[in-house]
């Protein structure tokens, strides 16, 4: 059976929209292959130029995992979390009917369930709003994502589902400053992908493999990853 790679990572891009609460990335050229030249490097009939880029940001910008140590101080920074952790069976739900600053409660995620043909059963589980595409790269974005319900989250957790993801700069909606959905997060040992894109083209096809891996970021209270799944069409 053929199989295809679905990139679900947003560019790392400087002065992209973060979160509400974090400051934006700073990506900016560093050494230029023509400011290289005057290095004098190579020979002079084949000189050796190079380029390096300047790359300042927080570890939850852009395409992002959260460690537990992100909202939990006794929680495992993410270059202690197995790394086998971010990578497995997943499921993508439709949940295109949930608005702006809407909330995904369990009813949400059961009907979504039903809908994919597949028994959560320790998936990684993403959830597909279409909040991307309806506001990037408009800083609006930031400003309208759903939530998921505390409710939604301990569904999750309960059936072993160890990580989520959205699309979007959070889990919990940029509205208010309760999160419950990390807190839940925090007190059951999960955790989640923020930010992630084209997971449209996921929705329908029922089990698929997932992979996320994390920079090995010490004490880091998370990572930017590339994400991608990997269809069997």
């Amino acid at each position: 059976m053929p199989q295809r790679i679905v990139d679900l990572t947003l560019t790392l891009a400087d002065n992209m929209p973060a979160h509400k609460l974090f400051q934006r990335p700073i990506i900016a050229p560093h050494l230029t292959h023509e400011k290289s030249l005057s290095l004098g490097l190579g020979v002079p009939e084949d000189p050796m130029t190079f380029a390096t880029t300047f790359i300042s940001t927080l570890d939850h910008i852009a395409t992002h995992v959260d460690a537990f140590y992100h909202t939990n101080p006794k929680g495992q920074p993410v270059d202690e979390m197995p790394l086998s952790m971010f990578m497995g069976k997943a499921v993508c739900l439709d949940m295109t009917h949930i608005p702006d600053l809407g909330d995904i409660d369990v009813r949400d995620l059961e009907e979504g369930e039903e809908k994919a043909g597949v028994k959560i059963d320790g998936h990684i589980v993403l959830m597909n709003t279409g909040l991307h595409k309806r506001h990037y790269p408009d800083l609006k974005v930031v400003w309208s994502n759903p939530g998921l319900t505390a409710e939604a989250t301990h569904w999750l957790a309960d059936r072993g589902s160890k990580l989520h993801g959205v699309e979007g700069p959070s889990t919990d909606k940029p509205s208010h400053n309760l999160f419950p959905s990390h807190r839940v997060c925090r007190d059951r040992g999960i955790t989640h992908y923020e930010w992630l894109v084209n997971l449209e083209e996921l929705v329908g096809k029922g089990e698929f493999m997932f992979y996320g891996p994390p920079l090995k970021i010490q004490n880091g209270s998370g990572s930017p990853v590339r994400a991608w799944a990997v269809l069997n069409d």
